[in-house]
């Protein structure tokens, strides 16, 4: 497994957490993910039947800005 750390921003509240680590998980080989407010980024390990691209693209889907 892979780790990368997407930097996040519109992320207001915990729900905002939520809906980005549903978004998230909902891809495919996503193993542990954390998602932080305050620093405004998500670590998040994943498998080879996900790129990072996919899961930059579940954030921006979730209405959320991100990037690497």
């Amino acid at each position: 497994m892979e780790t990368i750390t997407i930097r996040i921003s519109g992320m207001k509240d915990e729900q905002c957490v939520r809906l980005v680590a549903n978004a998230i998980q909902d891809l495919p080989g996503i193993g542990h993910l954390e998602v932080s407010l305050e620093k405004g980024e998500a670590c998040v390990e994943h498998g080879r039947f996900v790129s990072p691209d996919d899961i930059l693209q579940a954030v921006v889907d979730a209405g959320y800005e991100a990037a690497c």
